[in-house]
């Protein structure tokens, strides 16, 4: 908690996730993979220039005709498999009724994401959170790197059990979980930088545990 009321007082609400739909969230979801946000924006401006971000009407493109469309992403026929898959999903089981699907309790939706060819943990709790708006904290590498290098967690734990730390630490709310993981992608790129981390400046720098000061501080 105390982190969190570090990074909220420096940086701020960050308005994240920027999608005006659930789908747009769902679609960009699984197009941030492995790659930067800044490609995927392009790649949601070619879906809305076609006017197919909707699941009625991109479930009528060919293959080949998302890919094209999702090019700026990166590995676009891969991620364009991956949507067809999520909606071949939707569609063979509820319709095409986006509301139906992710009004479902959250254990039986996460299941059902996991379960969906190219949907990780990572990306169905996003869905989960961004999108049908339950309290799953998201971990990505951000909160992979910033935690271990507190010494909170370790660089080998798993998934599930570095997202424990904050399940359990937390209270239940999507508005925290949702505000959280973003100041944490944004301490990540600003301060926590893989390569060389400015701990100096870095909002979080007080918490850093003494045997790592001398690591990470710079005189």
């Amino acid at each position: 908690k105390d982190y969190y009321k570090s990074l909220y007082s420096s940086f701020g609400p960050q308005g994240w996730w920027p999608g005006r739909t659930r789908f747009e969230v769902i679609i960009g979801a699984i197009l941030t993979q492995n790659t930067a946000w800044s490609n995927v924006e392009k790649a949601i401006r070619n879906l809305k220039r076609e006017k197919v971000l909707t699941p009625e009407k991109m479930t009528g493109l060919k293959p080949g005709e998302l890919a094209a469309l999702l090019r700026p992403a990166g590995y676009f026929n891969i991620k364009a498999k991956r949507i067809g898959s999520f909606l071949d999903h939707l569609f063979g089981n509820y319709g095409g009724r986006l509301g139906v699907f992710l009004r479902k309790d959250p254990a039986s939706l996460r299941k059902e994401l996991l379960g969906i060819n190219g949907i990780g943990p990572e990306t169905a709790d996003s869905i989960l959170l961004y999108a049908a708006d339950y309290p799953e904290f998201v971990v990505d590498a951000y909160t992979r790197r910033i935690f271990s290098r507190h010494g909170i967690s370790r660089e080998d734990m798993g998934y599930e059990e570095l997202k424990s730390i904050f399940m359990e630490n937390l209270p239940a709310d999507a508005g925290l979980f949702n505000e959280y993981h973003a100041l944490i992608v944004r301490t990540g790129k600003e301060y926590c930088r893989s390569g060389a981390p400015r701990c100096s400046g870095c909002p979080l720098r007080g918490y850093l545990p003494d045997a790592l000061r001398l690591r990470f501080l710079q005189p």
